[in-house]
């Protein structure tokens, strides 16, 4: 592998037309990745795609605010979780950016993540976990981020933490990292400077690389769908950013990413 994207949502329906092709896409460009999934239907999804590929793995969770309907089923989850090709559990966490607005709702997200972390920590597999603030900070109110990190320096975990999509302060990122945890920057870092003190002060060793397609596509393809083949304009912006070679970039990240997850490849 060249290049790996730690999370991609390739189960998703926007892919249903040219699946296959942006698979051939990602072979082409010698990258591997990790489907994750946001709720049980997606996650039996994720596994059952990436069995079907070896340069596929799956993430099994429930995401804080989709499918509110449904309840955590730890016996279904770890049933999932237990599967080979299934690497990390999540994405899972706090967002008081789409939910959140409510006590019942912050509730009802941390009974959700901390149900999570209990089945990553049986499980023994990373957690990947999904951390986003309302867009007005309240005072005296508990930001998401201020919450997360109480939360995980509280628990201490002993497997691999990956906080998805990171868009944070050097400020934040510091704070992650001094918990141990990976930071996987997304292609936002591609059209604006605004992270790239986040990107200089995360250590090379604690960096993933991500594209959460088909969101949030990195330049030149940004407004169209995002896709795993274009995680390499994320690894080129990391590279231009920390002024190091771009293969030794890649190659660091490739490194990182089968450390956390177990792969090899």
């Amino acid at each position: 592998m060249d290049y790996f994207d730690s999370h991609c949502h390739l189960q998703l329906s926007q892919f249903d037309e040219d699946r296959e092709a942006a698979l051939v896409r990602m072979q082409e460009h010698k990258t591997g990745g990790v489907v994750v999934g946001t709720d049980y239907a997606m996650s039996v999804a994720a596994v059952e795609l990436a069995k079907q590929h070896d340069f596929l793995w799956a993430a099994v969770g429930l995401h804080p605010n989709d499918n509110a309907d449904e309840l955590f089923d730890s016996p279904a989850y770890e049933k999932l979780a237990r599967d080979p090709k299934v690497v990390a559990i999540g994405e899972c966490g706090l967002d008081y950016f789409r939910g959140g607005g409510t006590f019942e709702e912050k509730t009802t997200q941390r009974m959700r993540f901390e149900m999570q972390i209990e089945l990553a920590a049986k499980v023994g597999k990373p957690l990947i976990i999904h951390c986003r603030d309302s867009q007005q900070r309240i005072a005296n109110i508990t930001s998401a981020h201020e919450e997360m990190l109480n939360i995980l320096g509280q628990r201490k975990l002993d497997i691999p933490v990956i906080i998805h999509f990171f868009t944070g302060t050097g400020e934040l990122a510091q704070k992650y990292v001094e918990l141990g945890c990976y930071l996987s920057f997304p292609g936002p870092i591609t059209y604006t400077d605004m992270y790239d003190q986040s990107i200089l002060d995360t250590p090379m060793d604690r960096i993933l690389s991500e594209t959460d397609s088909p969101f949030a596509a990195p330049v030149p393809y940004r407004g169209k769908r995002n896709e795993p083949s274009y995680v390499d304009h994320v690894v080129a912006k990391i590279a231009l950013i920390k002024e190091m070679d771009l293969p030794d970039v890649a190659a660091q990240i490739v490194q990182n990413s089968q450390k956390v997850f177990g792969v090899a490849g």
